[in-house]
């Protein structure tokens, strides 16, 4: 498949395609319909694409349309240096530019790929995956934006305009209906009130039935999952009293009320290594044996969109952003001013079954929740001096956010059973348990004397079990005591309300200037200085009291008792989740307090040459960075993993709340390019590297979220695996190529595309921390040396478009197609080789004729056309592994016996297609 995608990628580079910088056709757009190049607003400053000395990508709203668009997701077909993908839930997003991004749906992290609408900073990626409504353009800044947009866009950003009041009534109304029962309903009208203000209101309404069934074990649907069903409104009034002043006012409001997200299982093999590399399959793996007697269910093949899910656990999400932003600027002949003023309120709902299968271990309550509300303030002056010489920009930024996130995780009426099971079943490939026997015990028939036997009740059945350990005859009874307290937590029974808040703020002074040199040689030079602080408070409270009974004498035996052998270590890793947050450990009424602040100055410098009109080359320099933070994952307090057994049973305090934090990510990147634009066609090419330190790689291991600093070790490593602090240095690099073309080589023929070779790589040698002294988390023994994830090294896009005239009476037809062809990548931040996705390609495509001068039209569209089958976001199933040392193929090597960790993914979307009439006056 790999071989074939670069042949494809070849071929389509031959052909005279190249990345997506597309076109305007529609009647608001900026440049003339047949010509190639258009404005940005990359620089603060309004420029065509080809003078501007950076690397960015710019999708019109025509090119949006065609390519099926409703959120900044269809990016990924028009920007091939882009992926974008959804995780746990449609609210949440994950972002990667070059290879460079921050997953997981872990609400403490900010995305390295920053997004702005109408110049306003959105503080999560995921704001973007709502309706955007009428937009101008989408532009995709390429490498670290440190000066101009600065917080949090050390990868990169996504600048999103929309459409602005216009003095000239008009209205556009569109009526979608696709397949999956899909319906969205889109208008805009606009028009001037007086002759100096004019207002717009526009609106999008969309339902869909959900692409998964869910079923139960006999296989009849009783329900179905990852829905539609939401709207979005945004009013704007555009005043201009004079010429020199400009006031722009911009309400919206985003509401959903969905069931999302579903992830069926893509990997339930149980697999042992076999001398001389590679391994062979077991009959059967011993944890899915265990949750079959629970209810779950196998399918054979995930992209049968079959789930089961614990009844009565559905998934819930439910959310509401709104926000009002103020911009004006005004113009005092020399200088021009400019003011952007926001505030947003976001909150978020997603709850339901958190282990993703028909057993019920574990589901978020009702009353988890996030919330945001923030404000920001810019100011901007710019200008030029010294006969034009200079043009000079300097602004100051500020940004204030109080977050609060309740995440309640409450066991299910399995869970205990499963827990003794999973801790009787071990972690030896010796065990001679069969799958009706494992299967008997997570139903309760062979595990009923755990709930509420004797002793001798509980030796029988673990013998009539067939435990290899406890075979020989009688156990200790502190072991037996601590299984069945496992085996007897309640359903109910977790958090009651586990909360956190956070207040940051940041302020930046910045300064971005432009020297002409000559008329054909600038220098660009831009500094920035950002402040930021963090306040973090939690309150944790929990109703676990069976462990609590029972911890300081029974429940240690679990964790260090031989019978159990390597299973012991797993024993550690249940008690973390099964007994965190009792009264013994402390987590329960604990309350914790803290803050950091931090400093930094980033920048670039750009040396930018127009030998030609036609022709920009530049070279530049820019230092990116992304504000430190706290891991807004409880269990992680006090610990890096589950490695630490032991541990589990130390009380927590306030001290130990530094275990989350983690540092500020910083990065130099070096780019040389090349712009050549003719009025007809296009060709950027640009080549990066990109260092980073301090990068803030967050994973899920299967029990929580690991949040660490990655950092690189020139020399070897201690026996500790640390090093010292000078031997430290960048732990990801970032380097390639891109190219881009774009061209009309005959009247109403539209082409685009792109080709990029991005290789993000971790060093050789990774630590935890830029002094050195903290190790890699086990959990992340495979970054060294490999390529990050979601970072596939070859990705080409195309697009195409013919637009001919049908007669003379002024009627037109649309035939348009866009593909991105991607090689194989690894969709977990853990690397694990069963998340790994083979390379794959996405086509869409529309057909319609249009009315003159597109007073309306008819299109019949696909998106996915080829029904391709990929994985966005794979992840290690909550629980569902026989021990943390035996998750992967991957640990074969370090000498694992086997792997069973049951993988699930978010799985990316089918083939849809569908209607589309739309009318405007």
């Amino acid at each position: 498949m790999k071989k074939s995608l670069w042949l494809i990628s070849v071929g389509a580079i031959a052909l005279g395609s190249s990345v997506p910088v597309a076109w305007a056709q529609d009647s608001g757009s900026a440049v003339d319909s047949e010509n190639v190049n258009i404005i940005v607003t990359a620089t603060r400053r309004a420029s065509p694409l080809s003078d501007v000395p950076i690397a960015v990508s710019a999708v019109t709203s025509q090119a949006m349309q065609n390519s099926g668009a409703t959120d900044i997701r269809a990016l990924n077909q028009l920007a091939p240096s882009l992926l974008l993908s959804s995780t746990g839930t449609e609210a949440n997003a994950s972002a990667r530019i070059r290879g460079i991004g921050t997953v997981g749906d872990n609400p403490g992290l900010e995305s390295s790929v920053a997004v702005f609408i109408d110049g306003v900073y959105r503080s999560r990626t995921g704001a973007g995956l709502n309706e955007l409504g009428e937009i101008e353009r989408v532009e995709v800044l390429r490498g670290p934006q440190g000066t101009l947009f600065g917080r949090n866009a050390s990868a990169g950003l996504i600048n999103i305009i929309s459409k602005a009041p216009e003095f000239t009534l008009g209205g556009k109304a569109e009526v979608t209906y696709g397949n999956y029962d899909y319906w969205r309903l889109a208008g805009r009208v606009t028009g001037p009130v007086t002759d100096k203000l004019a207002l717009s209101l526009d609106g999008v309404w969309s339902k869909r039935d959900g692409f998964y069934d869910l079923v139960n074990a006999s296989g009849a649907k009783v329900g179905e999952t990852n829905d539609r069903d939401r709207y979005f409104l945004r009013g704007q009034a555009l005043f201009q009293p004079n010429d020199a002043l400009s006031i722009r006012l911009i309400g919206d409001y985003t509401h959903r009320d969905e069931s999302c997200c579903g992830a069926p299982y893509i990997e339930t093999r149980e697999r042992r290594p076999v001398a001389g590399g590679g391994y062979s399959t077991a009959p059967f793996n011993r944890i899915a044996a265990i949750l079959a007697g629970q209810g779950s269910v196998f399918g054979a093949d995930p992209y049968d969109r079959d789930l089961t899910i614990t009844a009565g656990r559905n998934y819930v999400s439910k959310l509401k952003d709104w926000g009002v932003s103020g911009e004006i600027n005004y113009d005092l002949g020399g200088t021009k001013l400019t003011s952007i003023t926001a505030y947003r309120h976001y909150k978020s709902q997603d709850y339901g079954d958190y282990d993703y299968g028909g057993a019920d271990l574990l589901y978020r309550d009702p009353n988890t929740h996030r919330q945001f509300k923030t404000f920001t303030q810019e100011l901007r002056a710019q200008g030029s001096a010294f006969n034009d010489v200079l043009d000079w920009l300097v602004g100051g930024y500020y940004a204030h956010e109080k977050l609060t996130l309740e995440d309640n995780i409450v066991f299910g009426a399995d869970y205990g059973r499963f827990a003794a099971c999973r801790l009787m079943a071990g972690a030896s490939v010796n065990s001679n348990l069969t799958a009706a026997q494992l299967a008997a015990c997570g139903s309760g028939l062979a595990t009923q004397a755990l709930i509420t036997g004797t002793q001798a009740q509980l030796n029988a059945g673990l013998i009539l079990a067939g435990v290899p350990a406890l075979q020989a005859g009688a156990i200790s009874t502190g072991l037996g005591n601590g299984l069945r307290a496992l085996a007897a937590i309640p359903s109910g029974t977790g958090d009651v309300a586990s909360l956190y808040h956070q207040k940051s703020e940041n302020w930046a002074l910045f300064t971005h200037n432009i020297v002409h040199i000559t008329s054909q040689l600038d220098l660009t030079l831009g500094l920035r200085y950002t402040h930021e602080s963090k306040r973090f408070s939690a309150d944790f409270n929990n109703n676990n009291a069976t462990c609590a009974a029972l911890q300081a004498s029974s429940l240690p035996a679990i964790a260090t008792n031989a019978q159990l052998g390597s299973a012991a270590a797993l024993a550690g890793g249940i008690l973390t989740l099964g007994c965190l947050g009792n009264g013994s450990t402390g987590l329960n009424a604990l309350d914790l307090n803290d803050k950091i602040s931090d400093g930094e100055f980033s920048g670039t410098a750009v040396l930018s040459w127009k030998p030609i009109q036609e022709l920009l080359v530049y070279g530049s320099y820019s230092k990116g960075y992304k504000a430190g933070g706290y891991n807004l994952d409880r269990f992680q307090l006090g610990s890096t993993g589950l490695n630490a057994v032991p541990a589990v049973f130390a009380p927590r305090t306030n001290a130990d709340v530094t275990s989350l934090r983690f540092a500020a990510e910083k990065v130099d990147a070096f780019e040389v390019g090349l712009k050549y634009t003719q009025p007809k066609w296009s060709a950027n090419i640009a080549a990066f590297r990109q260092e980073f330190k301090n990068f803030q790689l967050n994973t899920f291991n299967g029990t929580s979220f690991v949040v660490q600093n990655i950092n690189g070790c020139d020399g070897a490593l201690t026996a500790a695996r640390t090093c010292a602090g000078g031997d430290v240095g960048p732990g990801l690099i970032s380097q390639g190529v891109e190219l881009e073309l774009s061209a009309t080589p005959a009247r109403n023929v539209r082409v685009a595309g792109g080709f990029t070779y991005a290789r993000a790589k971790f060093a050789n040698r990774l630590v935890g921390s830029s002094n050195g002294t903290v190790p890699l988390d086990p959990a992340l023994f495979l970054l060294p040396g490999s390529i990050n994830s979601q970072a596939p090294e070859v990705v080409t896009t195309v697009s195409a478009a013919w637009t001919p005239s049908l007669g003379s009476n002024g009627l037109s037809a649309l035939f348009y197609v866009d593909g991105r062809m991607s090689s194989d990548f690894n969709t977990g931040s853990d690397l694990f080789p069963e998340k790994r996705q083979d390379g794959y390609a996405v086509f869409n495509a529309r057909v319609g004729i249009r009315g003159p001068q597109q007073r309306w039209a008819v299109e019949f569209w696909g998106q996915n056309i080829f029904n391709q089958d990929y994985s966005q976001v794979a992840f290690s199933t909550p629980l569902q592994s026989s021990s943390p040392s035996t998750s992967t193929t991957g640990q074969f090597a370090l000498g694992a016996p086997m792997a069973n960790q049951l993988i699930s993914a978010y799985l990316a979307e089918p083939r849809t297609y569908g209607i589309t009439l739309r009318g405007s006056f």
